[in-house]
């Protein structure tokens, strides 16, 4: 009777094995850090912006965004700062800062994807309205943001860790761009300026700036996750990489493409060039001075890392 309790006992142990196992793969690909900041707000109820906060979290954190197989240690590292300017009957207006970013292979440091300020956010909100996720359809205007940015967050990093990889989520994001369109809410169209939301999808989709995909591909996965092994082969095909940007900026020279790249990655080259050979150096300067000729400061770092420190 006891051999036969100890078999079920094992039994059972190795079924809640497995089960726990299934449910670590299945973990959803999110780990976003949400913030509401509301200090501009006064004599208003700050529990909205509380109960807003929460439901953001839950939202990115909680839905199951793709059929991947994600581990705990494997989501998504991203960052989604509202900042409300306004709050006039249930109407937020603000702005959104998100950031993504990505662990580099083999080592500690983690590595910033996209780092960008959404100035044109105005959606409706009251407090204990359930935020409610539709693949195929708009609820409200704030569950198209989130959605975008869901997408835009999956899409670059597959991008990052193979050709193309992210395919599935530009789409998805293109058909929240579509649909949002149709509501008249700000952000959503076409040229209504060169840095809104349909802008951002752009850089990604349009044939003239689309070959940044392909850049992040070389910059993430064949040079700076080759770097920890092979520092100077991994940085010259960070070099090789950049040169993109210069062919961006002959095509699209207002394309929001070069003030996420400049956001995101400025600060970074300075330290992936700190020990690159002198000509090396000197070349990347050349072709980002070209590109952003207010950050010659900055830039110097790059060619003269010995005398900027």
């Amino acid at each position: 009777m006891r051999k036969q309790s100890r078999k079920y006992i094992r039994v059972l142990a190795a079924a809640a094995a497995v089960v726990l196992l299934a449910g670590e793969m299945s973990a959803q690909e999110l780990n976003c850090q949400v913030e509401v900041n509301s200090s501009q707000i006064q004599g208003t109820n700050k529990s909205v912006f509380e109960t807003l906060q929460q439901s953001i979290s839950e939202y990115f954190n909680n839905t199951k965004w793709t059929n991947a197989q994600f581990y705990p240690n494997e989501k998504i590292e991203c960052r989604f700062y509202l900042t409300v300017g306004e709050y006039t009957d249930d109407r937020i207006k603000g702005d959104i800062q998100v950031q993504l970013s990505r662990p580099v292979y083999n080592s500690t440091y983690t590595t910033t994807l996209l780092n960008f300020k959404d100035t044109r956010v105005e959606f409706d909100y009251k407090e204990g309205d359930p935020i409610i996720f539709s693949e195929n359809s708009i609820d409200s205007n704030l569950t198209a943001l989130l959605n975008y940015y869901a997408y835009l967050f999956l899409a670059l990093d597959f991008d990052s860790f193979s050709p193309m990889g992210g395919q599935q989520f530009f789409d998805k994001a293109a058909a929240v761009v579509q649909l949002a369109q149709s509501t008249g809410e700000i952000g959503w169209r076409a040229f209504e300026d060169n840095k809104n939301r349909s802008a951002v999808l752009s850089v990604y989709t349009d044939n003239n700036t689309s070959a940044i995909r392909q850049m992040n591909y070389d910059y993430y996965r064949k040079g700076l996750d080759e770097m920890v092994t092979s520092p100077d082969k991994g940085r010259g095909v960070i070099t090789e990489s950049l040169k993109t940007m210069g062919k961006i900026y002959d095509v699209a020279p207002m394309s929001v493409a070069l003030s996420m790249f400049r956001d995101a990655k400025l600060d970074e080259l300075v330290n992936v060039y700190s020990k690159a050979p002198q000509s090396q150096r000197e070349e990347v300067y050349q072709l980002l001075e070209k590109l952003y000729p207010t950050e010659r400061e900055r830039l110097e770092k790059i060619k003269n890392p010995e005398e900027t420190r």
